[in-house]
């Protein structure tokens, strides 16, 4: 079977085409959704086994980032989410997507059930008081995530947000790290250590350099970092001057969604 992946859409979003070609190149059909489409019951949230929500301003990030889409998906998807992630399916979100599930409560999903949707972090405004746009290196940590399986122990990723600094309380950040949630840190190329790694590397000032989360499970995944703007090498800002490989970093990230559902749904 081909898996099918809803990319979601709504006014703001702007990273839907990238992800979209991300999904296709590792081998899923996909459809670009607008959410009132699926509120009106035009489209079927469960007829999909991968749930992508991308970057961009839903909404313009009136109030703050993603909190809108976050509200609207709480409270008239509510029901259709929940059994989306029941039935064992992937979510994940990217940047603003990310934001979003921060938002609605469906991570880091530690405080009871994921139908109570209740927040326990959040993304708040970067140390810097500015929008970051920049390349960033990542440390991928040793988690459940579904869709890093595998992947590189160091990536190279661009992020672009105003509002990335994961922050949460002491006693969530350390059920996180127990376990083992934290999928990605940002790295300045020395080996992570309890501090905080100094600006620019950890572009946002996040809690214990989080840059990407996973709940319990590994399913639900969602971070700052852009994996769909880098999926080959001409996507690389030195790809004229470095002898870099056909597939850019984020392209694996998408590929071991497609073999989950490959394996566990066909």
């Amino acid at each position: 079977m081909r898996p099918k992946a809803l990319i979601l859409r709504t006014a703001g979003t702007n990273c839907d085409m990238e992800t979209d070609v991300a999904f296709q190149l590792a081998g899923a059909d996909t459809d670009l959704v607008h959410i009132q489409n699926i509120i009106s019951g035009n489209k079927c949230l469960s007829n999909y086994q991968i749930l992508a929500i991308p970057g961009g301003f839903s909404y313009g990030d009136d109030i703050s980032a993603g909190i809108l889409l976050a509200v609207e998906m709480k409270h008239k998807l509510r029901d259709a989410i929940h059994q989306f992630v029941s039935d064992n399916k992937l979510v994940i979100g990217i940047c603003n997507g990310f934001q979003v599930l921060i938002r609605m409560g469906l991570l880091p999903g530690i405080n009871g059930e994921k139908s109570e949707l209740s927040q326990s972090a959040t993304l708040a405004m970067n140390t810097s008081a500015k929008f970051e746009c920049r390349w960033v290196e990542l440390n991928t940590q040793q988690s459940a995530c579904i869709f890093t399986k595998g992947i590189k122990s160091q990536l190279y990723l661009p992020v672009a947000h105003a509002e990335g600094r994961f922050t949460a309380p002491e006693n969530v950040l350390a059920e996180l790290e127990s376990n083992k949630q934290v999928v990605f840190r940002y790295n300045n190329g020395k080996k992570y250590h309890s501090n905080r790694t100094e600006y620019p590397f950890n572009p946002n000032g996040s809690d214990a350099d989080i840059a990407g989360i996973c709940d319990n499970t590994g399913r639900i995944f969602g971070l700052m970092p852009h994996p769909e703007r880098f999926l080959t090498k001409y996507n690389h800002p030195r790809w004229t001057r470095e002898d870099l490989p056909n597939e850019g970093d984020g392209l694996a990230i998408f590929k071991n969604a497609v073999d989950y559902v490959k394996a566990t749904f066909s």
